[in-house]
């Protein structure tokens, strides 16, 4: 089972930063737009091929980020009207993730099958992820995934900094 790490450089403004193999060999590289609408994250593979992209849909009430992989929208992830506390769901066909994922530790499964864990690590600078992927098919989609709720869980802190107390 292949391991794959995500560490986010802290205080990026564009959203840079890789993800490396057990060896610290960067296998992929992620890249946000800066100053950009709709705010995009472009994942690329070592070859810098883009395999993934992640995009906030834009002037929608409640935010909604979608996830294409190799070219075709695979999830999207959704919040959901809540007056209590943020509600979010992923929506993918054939795709179930189980566990916390909004805390980063969660298992996510193809038709049943398990295709990968994350978990996150915590007394870290910055947040950072370990990928278990055991099907190689599907990881830039779990890589994507990880991006794709950690943009949901940024922009749902900003939108908390912002809201009157």
């Amino acid at each position: 089972m292949r391991k794959l790490y995500i560490k986010q450089k802290v205080f990026s403004l564009s959203g840079k930063f890789s993800v490396k193999d057990a060896e610290e060999n960067e296998v992929y590289f992620v890249e946000g737009s800066f100053m950009k609408i709709p705010k995009t994250f472009s994942i690329m593979d070592d070859k810098l091929n883009e395999v993934a992209m992640v995009t906030k849909k834009m002037f929608s009430f409640l935010p909604t980020f979608f996830v294409d992989v190799h070219g075709q929208e695979t999830m999207a992830i959704k919040k959901h009207f809540s007056f209590l506390k943020a509600r979010y769901t992923i929506d993918a066909a054939g795709i179930e993730v189980q566990g916390n994922w909004w805390d980063m530790d969660f298992e996510v499964y193809q038709n049943r099958n398990f295709i990968g864990s994350v978990n996150k690590k915590w007394f870290t600078w910055g947040d950072s992820y370990e990928l278990q992927i055991a099907n190689d098919e599907m990881e830039s989609l779990l890589v994507a995934l990880v991006v794709a709720i950690d943009c949901a869980k940024a922009d749902q802190n900003a939108a908390a900094s912002v809201a009157p107390g």
